[in-house]
């Protein structure tokens, strides 16, 4: 999940006021018509959503062994109100051909994929690192270098005091982002100071994680709307679309 804002609290990051947040079948089978489309040239059927949302798209490989996970095969989204019209099919193509964690998924690969669409809902700004609740929030987490912190404590013992306020000014470049979807942390089986550790990772800082840095991280939660459907779901929708 890597095109992420610099900044989302800067006025982009709420949907419109009264906005249709409602994740539907409808959403996914348009991503899945956009990916469709790319991949045999056939013509998109356009999608009619209302406002817009931030969102995000992911793409999962469906085991053939019943009773096993779906593997993740993309995953990438916009913390911008985007307008659904263009954000669902645009991030349905991000995600399946630019992350780059992955190589781009082919035309063989369709009839394997589910797709998830996930409208992000109801951002605030959490107290700190620790101020969010598993399996309810998603997290997005920012922090500076941590050669530039200051020490307040010597105690690695966590703890809900936040020591973000006392860092100097940084340019963006000198800031790390990362964030994790509400659904990812119970799978991963993660409590909350394992998932801020993982995302801290995640960022790009790959050294020692103390109390001192965590305590740095300016942490916003978040909730999402989901909706997955495979790829049989979308050829009868499809189906049915180009034969009314």
């Amino acid at each position: 999940m890597s095109l992420l804002p610099t900044d989302p609290a800067a006025g982009r990051i709420t949907p419109e006021s009264g906005s249709d947040d409602v994740c539907r079948p409808e959403h996914c089978f348009h991503a899945f018509d956009a990916l469709y489309c790319a991949l045999t040239k056939a013509e998109p059927i356009e999608p009619a959503f209302p406002n817009g949302n931030p969102l995000f798209v992911t793409w999962n490989t469906r085991s053939s062994r019943p009773g096993r996970a779906p593997r993740l095969r993309g995953c990438i989204g916009s913390f911008e109100a985007l307008s659904l019209w263009d954000g669902v099919p645009e991030y349905a193509l991000v995600s399946a051909f630019k992350d780059s964690r992955f190589r781009k998924i082919d035309k063989s690969e369709l009839e394997s994929l589910e797709c998830q669409v996930s409208l992000l809902t109801d951002f605030e700004d959490a107290t700190s690192y620790l101020d969010w609740t598993v399996g309810v929030h998603g997290i997005y987490i920012t922090f500076s270098h941590p050669s530039l912190l200051q020490s307040n404590s010597a105690s690695e013992a966590p703890s809900p005091l936040s020591s973000s306020p006392y860092l100097p000014r940084l340019t963006s470049k000198q800031t790390f982002t990362a964030t994790y979807l509400p659904d990812v942390i119970p799978e991963q089986g993660w409590d909350k100071i394992e998932a801020v550790d993982s995302a801290i990772n995640k960022a790009g800082w790959s050294g020692r994680i103390t109390e001192d840095l965590r305590r740095s991280v300016k942490l916003r939660r978040y909730q999402s709307k989901t909706c997955t459907v495979g790829w049989d779901e979308y050829l009868q929708w499809r189906e049915s679309q180009t034969t009314a």
